[in-house]
């Protein structure tokens, strides 16, 4: 190549090059300031976009877990109040077992009487103050519930109403049940027996649909953790890697500032042809 003075091709490519490696060391640096290998659409738009999708999936499946937790809560504190009622029911069934025997006093009867019917009263109590954030399982009230199961809105997990206050489906035991005679006493029994039984269901089916809740949560938990540790495995930076290019970007940008420089002297250098 002819040496010129108006045209210096040599520190032009130099030049050139110091660009290229002070494109490169941003880069780097932007890399190990964010975390991130591909931080926006420009530098890896196909990347980018799966990365949005599935931060947007594991986002919504925030919603999904409360969703099912305030689902538990409702089914929690269902059994809970649907335990003290079947606690009620063993202790009416006491007392109209002791009503039916016919050698105790109206006195003695009457007081099995007052505590039956407190006891009867607590039901209702105890079913109808169930709710939790407004939502019951087991009062007057209740309404089925049906908790989110996916990200779309389209799944979900029905647990049904088991209602368990005087008189209801799932509860043999009415308001007017008593003991004042042996044979109310003897009914009573048969209603207490037959309210057991049905209550043991109606919790057995709840207790089914909260675990199966339980079940679900733990599922989008690790669901939710696999999503994103999937979204990282794309688009974060290895800091091991970008520390070790981060050395050697710098090196090549300090030799390409000497190159230069070295270059630059060129028109200097064809001077000397002239003395």
């Amino acid at each position: 190549m002819a040496a010129s003075i108006n045209t210096n091709y040599a520190a032009m490519l130099a030049a050139q090059n110091v660009n290229a490696t002070t494109e490169m060391l941003s880069g780097v640096q932007q890399r190990i300031a964010t975390g991130l290998k591909v931080s926006s659409a420009k530098d890896n738009g196909a990347i980018y976009g799966i990365a949005l999708r599935q931060q947007a999936t594991s986002q919504s499946l925030n919603a999904v877990r409360e969703s099912l937790q305030r689902a538990q809560s409702v089914t929690d504190v269902s059994l809970a109040a649907g335990e003290t009622i079947t606690d009620l029911l063993v202790q009416m069934k006491e007392k109209a077992l002791a009503a039916i025997d016919t050698t105790i006093s109206a006195t003695d009867r009457q007081a099995l009487a007052t505590d039956f019917a407190a006891l009867r009263t607590q039901i209702n109590t105890a079913a109808n103050n169930s709710g939790f954030n407004g939502a019951s399982l087991i009062s007057n009230t209740a309404v089925a519930i049906q908790a989110l199961a996916d990200d779309t809105g389209t799944r979900v997990i029905s647990i049904q109403v088991q209602r368990l206050f005087l008189g209801s489906t799932n509860m043999a035991v009415t308001t007017t049940t008593s003991l004042g005679t042996t044979a109310q006493a003897s009914n009573a029994l048969s209603l207490v027996n037959r309210s057991i039984t049905q209550v043991a269901l109606s919790l057995s089916r709840i207790g089914t649909g909260s675990k199966a809740l339980a079940n679900h949560t733990v599922f989008i938990n690790k669901l939710q953790d696999a999503i994103d540790a999937g979204v990282g495995n794309i688009i974060d930076a290895d800091m091991a890697k970008e520390a070790s290019r981060l050395q050697s970007v710098q090196a090549k940008q300090q030799l390409g500032f000497q190159a230069l420089a070295i270059a630059n002297q060129g028109p200097s250098n064809l001077l000397s042809l002239f003395r």
